[in-house]
Order: C-alpha cells, then sequence, then structure tokens
C-alpha cells in the first residue's frame, strides 16, 4: 500500500514545473469526464433538431469544446507550478503580431457563428455572392462551400458575407421566378403569339405547371413589340440551362409560324 502512494505522490515535470503523478491522472480524468459531460450536454441541445441543423450547429459546438480544453489545461499548468503570466508576458509581443495575421481568420470564425445562428444560409441553398453563383454544400465556422454550375467547387470566406452584398435565390424554397425577353415584328397575331409561348414554356419538364407561365406585354419598342415569357422553375441552379431550351423552343416555334422577330433596322437618305 506505501509503495502504491509513493508511486502516486511520485513527482514528473521540468524545473520547477512539477506535478505529482497522483495530481497528472486526476487531471486527466477530470478531462475525460469533461469530454462526457459535454457530449450530453450537446445531445440534450440537440435532440429535437433534424439532422441538417444538428450539422450546422457542429462546428459551434466544437468550437466551445476546444475553449474549455484549453482553459483546463491552462489550469493544470498553474496547478503544476507554471508561471502562466511570465509566459503571456514574453509572448505578447507575438501574440500581437499573430493577432493581427489572424485578424481575417477571426472575422471569417464570427461571421460563421452568425450564419450558423441567424440561419442566412442553409445547405442546399443557392446563393450569389460577388457575381458567383453557387449551390451550398457544407458550412463551417470559416468557410461556405459552394458548387457552380459548371460543377467547379466555390470557397467562400465567411467573412465576405460582411462586405458583399448576398443573394439568397431559394429563401423562400427552392423554386424561382424567371423569364425569358422576346421581340416580334408590329402586326403579329398576339393572342396566338402568347397561346404558343406559354405552352412551349410548359413543355419543359423544369417548368412548374402551377402557377402557370404568363407572357407580359412589356412594351412598344423602336423596331418590336416587347415581351417577357414569365415562368416558375421546380429548382432555380438549373435557371441558365432552362433559359437556353426555352429560347431554342421559341426561335423554332416563331420560324415555324412565319412570327418575324425583328432587328432595328436605318434608312439612310442621301442628297442628290
Amino acid at each position: 500500500m506505501e509503495k502504491i502512494k509513493s508511486i502516486f505522490q511520485f513527482n514528473i515535470g521540468i524545473g520547477d514545473a512539477q506535478m505529482s503523478v497522483g495530481s497528472f491522472l486526476i487531471w486527466v480524468a477530470l478531462i475525460i469526464a469533461l469530454s462526457f459531460v459535454l457530449r450530453l450536454i450537446r445531445r440534450i441541445l440537440t435532440r429535437k433538431l433534424t439532422f441538417e441543423r444538428k450539422g450546422k450547429f457542429k462546428p459551434i459546438f466544437s468550437f466551445f469544446n476546444y475553449s474549455l480544453y484549453t482553459v483546463v489545461v491552462l489550469l493544470m499548468l498553474q496547478n503544476a507550478g507554471v508561471n502562466l503570466n511570465a509566459l503571456l508576458a514574453a509572448s505578447a509581443a507575438l501574440l500581437v503580431g499573430v493577432g493581427f495575421a489572424l485578424q481575417t481568420f477571426f472575422q471569417d470564425i464570427i461571421s460563421g457563428i452568425f450564419i450558423l445562428v441567424d440561419q442566412t444560409v442553409h445547405v442546399g441553398d443557392i446563393i450569389e455572392l460577388d457575381g458567383k453563383v453557387g449551390r451550398v454544400e457544407n458550412i463551417t465556422l470559416r468557410t461556405t462551400r459552394a458548387v457552380t454550375v459548371d460543377n467547379k467547387v466555390l470557397i467562400i470566406p465567411n467573412h465576405m458575407y460582411l462586405t458583399n452584398t448576398l443573394f439568397n435565390w431559394t429563401e423562400n424554397e427552392k423554386q424561382t421566378r424567371e423569364h425569358v425577353s422576346v421581340g416580334v415584328a408590329y402586326g403579329t397575331d398576339l393572342e396566338q403569339l402568347k397561346s404558343l409561348l406559354t405552352a412551349l414554356a410548359l413543355e419543359h419538364s423544369e417548368v412548374l405547371k402551377n402557377p402557370p407561365p404568363a407572357l407580359i406585354f412589356k412594351n412598344f419598342g423602336d423596331s418590336s413589340l416587347d415581351f417577357d415569357l414569365v415562368f416558375t422553375l421546380r429548382d432555380g441552379f438549373k435557371t441558365e440551362l432552362v433559359k437556353s431550351d426555352i429560347r431554342y423552343a421559341i426561335d423554332r416555334s416563331l420560324r415555324e409560324h412565319n412570327i418575324e422577330i425583328p432587328f432595328p433596322q436605318r434608312v439612310v437618305h442621301t442628297a442628290k
């Protein structure tokens, strides 16, 4: 028994920083217990959340966990006799330099927390930021990853949400309202045109029947009657592809029905 007691009282360490084996084991047990408690708290707080929302809050919990572990380790070092004040004072200049270097990093972290807490962006949303469009695949504390229409990965530092205007195409839902502009010659049978184009839009598999497509008369142009064919897409991420398909179909349909798509013309008079 005395031998076991002497083992637990045996000091380990370097220089003035000393800690008994017993104290060291107590600190290790405390860290393990803290890990179990944090997992239990996380389960309690997320038990009613959906799988998607659990994934969104995972980075926040990780950040909180690492912060607590850091505090526990510092307390353990202080208990061992390490002079933390002297250590921090000696590295103050280094910390200031590191702070400046990591300024953008911390902006990303703070922005990431705001995004996850106020639900500005969700996984699956189609966003437009700084002229780039992508579908959000993953949100972490530092970056947001999105995939563009041409299947390229777009990595967005989270601080850009604070310094740029964000367009969330699917904030309300994944469906989006789109339009294709077209101009026809004066004298065109507009009722026939309306019937042709609305039916043409409905033929596309990505266009919803409800609300139905509509042909909006925009203006009397200099050379044409200007219209917008308005329709609702099932998936806003396919906007450009669907618009292209519909423009091809419009051109083909108007040619088949001898409906002219005019272009600007100028008449030049020469003096005799």
